[in-house]
């Protein structure tokens, strides 16, 4: 479990992190006295749950939390503070939980046990973790999947998108490069991607998540721990997850955004 633990005052982040690793040994804790800090750590490296002070200089904590949200939606959010008039605001930032100071390690086991986290390591181990909700992400065992080339990542994030449905080069092409003028060749540098797809997956033991048939392409959905395919089966925590960014740096994914949209409401 990665856990970022904010606090502006050095001895207070201290404290924290000391109940913070006393409650739960296991954890990678990365500390931090700066909200921007944070933020940008978030692009590098997404945390299971986030402990943060409310009040701070520049971006306090219920801004800070919704740009986290925004980042990462499935990111839990935990308050510690020594107001307690934040609370109605902290929870309408959709955040996990809210801790008074001074601080107790049995206060931070208590709301660890009641986060419900997305985890190779437990819940799904012999799953790749798919993120569509924000960022489109890929995570093995905690850790973020390193492709080669970005458009390799959307080939993947396209066919994840068409929840397993077979996908022909043409239509990939299509959706990828709507100005077909940007790519010399788009077939062959479709073939130099698949290939590429292929290979990241099979580095990693999950060849099997690719499927290839007559030059049309596909995911074997049930060999993914996404929240998109949660979402769409009725996992609550998934829906409440859905903030209305799904897949943001891929414009071919807004439609899919709407109909998501128009079934949370």
């Amino acid at each position: 479990m990665l856990i970022y633990a904010i606090d502006d005052e050095q001895a207070m982040l201290e404290e924290l992190h000391d109940a913070i690793e006393e409650a739960e040994p296991s954890a990678e804790i990365i500390d931090f006295k700066t909200a921007r800090g944070v933020l940008n750590a978030i692009r590098e490296r997404k945390p299971d749950v986030v402990f943060s002070d409310i009040q701070m200089p520049g971006m306090d904590g219920l801004a800070l939390a919704v740009n986290i949200k925004n980042e990462t939606p499935n990111t839990k959010i935990i308050f510690v503070t020594g107001f307690s008039e934040y609370a109605l605001e902290a929870y309408n930032r959709h955040v996990s939980g809210y801790i008074m100071k001074p601080i107790e390690s049995a206060r931070i086991r208590e709301e660890l046990d009641n986060l419900d986290i997305p985890s190779e390591t437990s819940a799904e181990p012999n799953k790749l973790r798919v993120q569509c909700f924000g960022n489109f992400d890929v995570f093995l065992k905690g850790k973020p999947l390193i492709f080669k080339r970005k458009q390799t990542k959307e080939l993947f994030a396209y066919l994840i998108d068409r929840e397993g449905s077979i996908c022909t080069g043409d239509e990939i092409i299509s959706a990828l490069w709507e100005d077909s003028n940007c790519v010399k060749d788009p077939k062959h540098y479709l073939r130099v991607l698949t290939q590429d797809l292929r290979e990241t997956l099979t580095n990693i033991g999950m060849e099997d998540v690719l499927i290839r048939k007559n030059n049309c392409w596909a995911v074997q959905k049930e060999l993914l721990y996404c929240d998109y395919y949660r979402m769409l089966a009725g996992d609550s925590e998934a829906v409440n997850a859905y903030y209305g960014e799904y897949m943001s740096q891929y414009s071919w994914a807004e439609l899919t955004a709407g109909r998501l949209y128009f079934r949370k409401k």
